[in-house]
């Protein structure tokens, strides 16, 4: 459905996004993960042909992007992260004033602005204002203003931003059921999002492309399948200065909880036994150990580990 082959969007000395390529397969829903500025809306602009790549080729539905712009273009149904949204017009009125600029005829349109109403259930929002509509409801405006035309590839640039949780739920449920028919790619920085709604994850960092695949796929790839989890009934820094040094530890994180005693997640590389050189170190120390457990790494844990191994890669072997 979609091919993005070694893309790159330069902003002077820049790279804003830096050579990334992946697929979209038909009928998935595909969630881009990253943090503020790691250039995930720049990647959804070039998608939809709102801004020009310096360098790479996309492809949509098999038609070039900039050598077929109006043929790719038709089949893309595009929710930028602000919506143009006009106060002063219904959704009613707003939906057929862009059903008439995206060239649907005159004969469809009517029929068109039904579709698109009744499948983001906004029908009986059709006759208020948008200025007046809460801040769920006019983003179903946005995505309705998507919908038109009956696109293949839907794009949304950060969907359930500024929305309370309810809002969030019934905007996360709406792209749940525009995946049955539609192939969606959605923006987040938000792990709980990607998580309940995508059935694949891209994760960018600093432009770079630095995974992607299913959430068991990312656990795979971050090479850590466990995290150690210990209490110690010892000083913060008195425990960093006993575990910040151990073989094997990749990561370990340190914090105090409102009893004083230290947590302490330890993050291990791959096929390393850590647990005996832990217990042996605070019990040499005189430090008491409350509890230590193993758990399963969480999405937050893979996300943050591979960001945390992309910043730490050589300048040549990021995004490999």
């Amino acid at each position: 459905m979609v091919e993005v082959t070694d893309l790159v969007r330069q902003y002077g000395d820049r790279a804003a996004v830096d050579h990334i390529s992946f697929q979209l397969e038909e009928g998935r829903i595909y969630g881009l993960l990253g943090p503020n500025g790691a250039g995930k809306s720049t990647t959804m602009k070039l998608l939809t042909g709102c801004l020009f790549p310096t360098e790479g080729s996309i492809t949509i539905a098999g038609y070039d992007l900039l050598q077929e712009p109006e043929a790719a273009k038709k089949c893309i149904g595009y929710l930028p992260e602000r919506p143009p949204l006009y106060g002063g017009m219904t959704p009613k009125e707003y939906l057929a004033f862009l059903a008439e600029v995206k060239g649907i005829p005159k004969g469809r349109r009517r029929s068109e602005v039904d579709r698109v109403m009744e499948q983001t259930h906004i029908t009986h929002m059709g006759g208020r204002l948008i200025r007046n509509l809460s801040k769920g409801y006019a983003q179903r405006v946005g995505i309705a203003q998507a919908l038109l035309g009956e696109p293949r590839l839907l794009v949304l640039d950060e969907p359930m931003v500024g929305l309370d949780p309810g809002q969030i739920i019934e905007i996360r449920n709406l792209v749940k059921e525009l995946g049955r028919t539609h192939t969606v790619l959605f923006s987040s920085h938000i792990l709980a999002e990607v998580s309940t709604v995508c059935e694949r994850i891209l994760i960018l960092s600093a432009g770079k492309l630095i995974a992607s695949g299913t959430a068991e796929e990312l656990r795979s790839k971050a090479q850590g399948q466990d995290v150690l989890q210990v209490t110690a009934a010892c000083p913060l820094e008195q425990a960093k200065s006993l575990l910040e040094g151990v073989e094997g530890v990749e990561r370990a994180e340190f914090s105090q909880t409102e009893a004083g005693q230290c947590q302490i997640l330890l993050y291990s590389a791959p096929g390393t036994e850590i647990q005996s050189s832990v217990l042996g170190r605070l019990y040499e120390a005189g430090c008491k150990i409350v509890e230590m457990r193993g758990r399963s790494m969480s999405l937050e844990d893979v996300f943050l580990s591979l960001l945390s191994r992309s910043e730490e890669e050589p300048e040549g072997r990021k995004g490999a």
